[in-house]
C-alpha cells in the first residue's frame, strides 16, 4: 500500500452496521492515530436489508478525494456486497468475509480471510454485533492503532446499554486475528 494510505471498502446488507464499522474505524485512525480519513456511505432506500456500503481511506498524508478506484480491503458482510465490490479489490487486496452470509470467492488472486463474526457475535446474544468483531479483526489485522485505542472509540460511540457486548465482541474480533496470526501490509 503506497505512502501510509489504506483503502477500505465494507459492505453488507443494511441493519449489520456497515456505517457504524466504517466510521469508527474512520475517527479512530483520525483521533487516536494521528492519521488522515474520509469515509463515504451509500445505502438502499430500505430501512433493513437493502444493499449498504461504506469506504473509508486512511493516509498518513492529507487526501485530496475521497474517491478510491481500487481497495487494498475489501470487508464483505453479504453475498451480493462481495458479488458487486469484488471487482474493486486490488489483486494483491485482502479480503475478509463472514461465512454466514458469504461463500469463499474460487480462483481469485487476493488473499481471503474468514471472519466468523456473526457466529461470535450469536455466541454473545446479540448477532448485531457482528460488526464490532469485524471491527476488532481489521485493527488487529492492519495494526493502524491499538486495540486499547479501538475500543475507547466503540465505548464513546454506541448506545450505553449496548456497550459491554460491543466491547467484548470487539475485543473477540482482534483476538482472533491475533491468534490466528492474521496481519496485512499497510
Amino acid at each position: 500500500m503506497d505512502s501510509g494510505r489504506i483503502n477500505i471498502q465494507f459492505c453488507g446488507f443494511g441493519g449489520q452496521g456497515i456505517v457504524l464499522l466504517a466510521v469508527l474505524f474512520g475517527t479512530t485512525a483520525v483521533t487516536k492515530a494521528g492519521r488522515y480519513a474520509v469515509q463515504t456511505q451509500s445505502y438502499g432506500s430500505e430501512a433493513r436489508g437493502g444493499e449498504c456500503q461504506a469506504e473509508v481511506i486512511v493516509s498518513k498524508e492529507i487526501i485530496y478525494s475521497p474517491l478510491a478506484d481500487q481497495m487494498d480491503i475489501l470487508v464483505a458482510m453479504s453475498q451480493s456486497a462481495l458479488d458487486k465490490y469484488l471487482p474493486r479489490l486490488k489483486p494483491e487486496g485482502y479480503l475478509f468475509y463472514d461465512p454466514e452470509y458469504v461463500a469463499e470467492p474460487e480462483h481469485c488472486d487476493i488473499k481471503c480471510f474468514r471472519v466468523p463474526a456473526t457466529q461470535i457475535a450469536g455466541d454473545l446474544g446479540v448477532t448485531l454485533a457482528a460488526n464490532m468483531v469485524m471491527l476488532g479483526f481489521i485493527q488487529q489485522a492492519t495494526g493502524l492503532f491499538s486495540a486499547d485505542n479501538m475500543l475507547a472509540i466503540v465505548g464513546e460511540n454506541v448506545p450505553e446499554k449496548f456497550i459491554d457486548v460491543n466491547l467484548e465482541a470487539a475485543r473477540r474480533g482482534s483476538a482472533l486475528a491475533k491468534d490466528a496470526g492474521v496481519r496485512v501490509e499497510v
